[in-house]
């Protein structure tokens, strides 16, 4: 697993978490509103949208779909435990994300724009055996593929 912490604006987390869990399945309206989020119950893949203000919509397969506002945090699990990461917000849309991730959420992380390519790329090759370096830090990272906050 890989130790996640950076910054990113809401709407990339959301878009990780829309990829990662309900991308075949949720509605194309709701994919394209930005106040409507994928949650899941407690236990194994939980995901909870901390909001002050936050709408039940419709629940579709073990998914509910919240319209939430004034967003404070996000805590995503996977199903299977791999992943574990937090979204807390840092000012108005743009927040900082932390936590652990699978190869498979690290792919994920880079098709959303949370996190880039280069960053991985870093990554792995600090992890080469040959290397011996320490890893990337995500910190301050300039996330050029996220939309402005």
């Amino acid at each position: 697993m890989v130790q996640i912490e950076t910054t990113c604006s809401l709407e990339s987390f959301r878009k990780f978490i829309i990829i990662s869990t309900c991308r075949s399945f949720i509605p194309e309206s709701y994919m394209r509103d930005f106040e409507v989020f994928p949650e899941r119950e407690e236990g194994p893949g939980a995901i909870y949208i901390e909001a002050a203000d936050k709408v039940t919509l419709k629940k579709i397969r073990e998914m509910t779909f919240v319209n939430a506002k004034e967003i404070l945090g996000i805590i995503y699990s996977s199903k299977s435990g791999n992943t574990q990461l937090k979204w807390r917000q840092t000012r108005r849309r743009s927040g900082k994300v932390h936590g652990t991730a699978s190869p498979n959420a690290l792919v994920n992380l880079v098709e959303a724009g949370v996190l880039t390519q280069e960053w991985v790329d870093q990554y792995l090759h600090s992890q080469a055996p040959s290397d011996g370096g320490s890893p990337p830090t995500t910190e301050g990272q300039e996330n050029t593929t996220a939309p402005p906050a």
